[in-house]
C-alpha cells in the first residue's frame, strides 16, 4: 500500500492552542471593526416639522455617503428637543426657536448656533372661513377675527417651536386665547392638523407639514405672507464641557455639512408636490 506523507512539516503546523488563540484574536478584531462601524452615528434631536415633511429622509443619505456617519433622528417639539439635549441624550440639535436657541447657548449647553434654513408659518381653517380671516391684512387681525368670532382653534399646546411662535403671535395681537373655542391638544403638528380637520377648526402650521399633509378634508390655507410668520431653523453644537461623553467630533461634521455648499444644496433641492419647503440661508448671517 502506498502511503502519502503530508507535505507540510510538523514544525510549521499550529498547535490546537495556538490555532484557537489566532482565531480568537481574529474574531476580536472583526468585532472591534464592527463595533467601530456601528458607532459611526449620531443622535439628532429635532422637530416634527423637519421629520414629517420628509426632509431628513432626503438629505441624510447624502451626508452619510459623504462622511460615513449615520444620523438617527428623535423628532419631538422644540421644547422637548431642548430638554433631550440638556440631559445629554442627543449629540446634536436642530430646532426652530431662535430666542430659545440663543438662550441655550448663553446658558452653556451649546457652544455655537447657526442659521441653516427657513420657511414660514401659515393659518389654516375650514373652507367656509366663518371668522373671515381670508381677507385679513395681518396675522394679528386674523387672530383677532378668530377670537372675536369664538371660532374653534386647535393649538399644538406642546411647547414646540410652532406653539411658541403661535403664543407670541396671540400676545402681539393683544389676545389672551382661552375658553371653549381654544383647544390646547398637546400633540405634534400632524396630529394637530388631523384634529383640526375633524372638528373644522383653525390652526397654525409650518408650511412644510401643511404641504406634506394629506388628510385635509375641508381645510384650506387661508392666510399667509405676513413677515411675522417667518420661521427660522438653527443648528447647535452642544457643549463638550457639559457632556464630554457625546460624539462631538461626529456631530460637528453634521453641523458643518448643513452649513456647507453640499448641505445647503441638498436642503434647497428638497421638494414635496413640486414645492420647495425649506430655503437654505446659512450664508445670510
Amino acid at each position: 500500500m502506498t502511503r502519502y506523507q503530508a507535505s507540510t512539516p510538523a514544525s510549521a503546523l499550529l498547535s490546537g492552542a495556538q490555532l484557537s488563540g489566532a482565531l480568537l484574536i481574529a474574531g476580536l478584531a472583526v468585532c472591534a471593526t464592527s463595533a467601530q462601524a456601528e458607532d459611526r452615528f449620531i443622535t439628532l434631536a429635532s422637530t416634527t416639522s423637519t421629520q414629517n415633511s420628509g426632509l431628513f429622509d432626503a438629505i441624510i443619505p447624502s451626508f452619510t455617503e459623504d462622511s460615513g456617519i449615520d444620523v438617527r433622528v428623535v423628532a419631538v417639539g422644540t421644547g422637548q428637543a431642548f430638554e433631550i439635549a440638556r440631559r445629554g441624550d442627543a449629540d446634536s440639535l436642530l430646532v426652530h426657536d431662535t430666542a430659545g436657541e440663543e438662550a441655550f447657548v448663553a446658558d452653556g449647553y451649546a457652544t455655537e448656533r447657526a442659521d441653516v434654513m427657513y420657511n414660514d408659518f401659515v393659518l389654516i381653517g375650514p373652507a367656509e372661513d366663518p371668522a373671515g380671516i381670508r381677507d385679513a391684512d395681518s396675522a394679528a387681525e386674523a387672530l383677532n377675527l378668530i377670537a372675536d368670532n369664538a371660532s374653534p382653534f386647535a393649538s399644538r399646546g406642546d411647547d414646540s417651536g410652532t406653539n411658541r411662535a403661535e403664543l407670541r403671535l396671540w400676545e402681539s395681537a393683544g389676545v389672551e386665547p382661552g375658553g371653549d373655542w381654544y383647544r390646547e391638544l398637546g400633540s405634534g403638528m400632524g396630529a394637530t392638523l388631523n384634529t383640526a380637520a375633524g372638528m373644522g377648526a383653525y390652526v397654525m402650521s409650518d408650511r412644510a407639514t401643511w404641504v406634506a399633509f394629506d388628510n385635509r378634508q375641508d381645510l384650506e390655507l387661508l392666510f399667509e405672507g405676513d413677515e411675522v410668520l417667518f420661521n427660522q431653523y438653527g443648528s447647535l453644537k452642544l457643549s463638550p464641557e457639559r457632556h464630554p461623553e457625546l460624539k462631538h467630533d461626529l456631530a460637528d461634521q453634521w453641523h458643518d455639512w448643513l452649513l456647507s455648499e453640499a448641505g445647503q444644496q441638498a436642503i434647497g433641492d428638497f421638494e414635496v408636490k413640486g414645492q420647495q419647503l425649506f430655503f437654505p440661508n446659512a450664508d445670510s448671517e
